[in-house]
């Protein structure tokens, strides 16, 4: 059964470019880079780059073409072989928001839809780079409209995010019963096109329609990137609820559901776990964080939850987090 109606009324269906500003200040708090933080400056993080930079990194014996004003004197004095010193460059770090605003994004049972959860999420992620000192790019995509940003600098490069989610036509679309099951695995060779390696990734969607053909451009983005899937859903998707009879609707169609066969309730949960349980071996062979976030949750909790501070993305993963 494929779900496609509109929340309560009580749950907020859309977002406005003031309230994602205003998280902001919460974005504070949050960690997004690898390794530790060396200052309050732009580049603040460690860069996976060796060459000349600002921090020492190890020694290893002397190769031709090693330039000779590395050479480690003291490691070579005790050792008697050349030996030369390797640094850790200093670098900004490219992060990305990769958010998807297609139809099924807009719908939730409870909290607020999809969508703006996923654009709340979109926002922090956005402003805790800014707070660190990296680049912000993206790519936002619904069955409407793309949009590529490139990273940038500066809090016009975050106002700028912030605009193309807020003002995506997808938010006062008229339903679709056309699905367009293919925009997944053209929104992840955009990305591919504009991530350059080394940049952190943040994948925000409900995944809906993520096939084999869209897992090649994602697996290739994580051979030289941190990607971590947000994969945002609604309790109503995970399980059917109380046994009764439930009229849904999208504003187009109505459809009536009966909670009251088991058996219906059954397949309905384990098709949820099967498509999760494809996400968590996706995430894993691709050395992926998955963070699943529920609509009723908190989008600060949610990332303090998934994202702990002073580590990064790999470690996480091998910690078992």
């Amino acid at each position: 059964m494929q779900v496609v109606s509109a929340a309560s009324t009580t749950a907020p269906t859309r977002v406005s470019v003031p309230e994602l500003v205003g998280l902001s200040r919460a974005a504070a708090s949050l960690r997004l880079g690898r390794g530790r933080i060396l200052s309050r400056r732009s580049g603040d993080y460690q860069s996976p780059f060796r060459g000349r930079g600002m921090e020492f990194d190890e020694s290893r014996l002397y190769q031709p073409g090693d330039d000779v004003r590395n050479i480690d004197w003291r490691v070579t004095a005790r050792t008697g072989k050349a030996h030369t010193k390797l640094f850790r460059e200093e670098r900004e770090r490219p992060v990305f928001v990769w958010l998807d605003l297609r139809r099924p994004m807009h719908f939730a049972t409870r909290g607020r839809y999809k969508s703006a959860l996923a654009a709340q999420l979109g926002a922090l992620v956005a402003w805790s780079a800014l707070h660190n000192g990296d680049r912000v790019g993206g790519v936002i995509f619904s069955e409407q409209e793309h949009h590529e940003l490139k990273p940038q600098r500066g809090k016009a490069a975050v106002l700028r995010l912030l605009n193309r989610i807020v003002h995506n036509p997808s938010w006062t679309a008229s339903p679709s019963s056309a699905a367009d099951t293919h925009s997944l695995e053209h929104a992840l060779e955009r990305l591919r096109r504009v991530a350059r390696p080394g940049s952190l990734i943040f994948l925000i969607s409900d995944f809906r329609f993520m096939d084999t053909q869209a897992e090649i451009p994602l697996t290739r983005l994580c051979q030289h990137n941190e990607v971590a899937m947000l994969f945002v859903h609604d309790r109503l998707e995970q399980e059917l609820p109380p046994p009764g009879r439930y009229r849904l609707g999208d504003g187009a169609r109505d459809f009536l559901v009966d909670s009251s066969d088991n058996r219906l309730s059954k397949q309905y949960r384990q098709r949820f776990q099967a498509r999760l349980q494809r996400l968590q071996q996706l995430s894993t062979a691709n050395r992926m964080l998955l963070i699943p976030c529920r609509t009723e949750a908190e989008p600060l909790s949610l990332l303090r939850g998934g994202l702990k501070p002073g580590r990064s993305i790999y470690n996480r993963l091998a910690a078992g987090a």
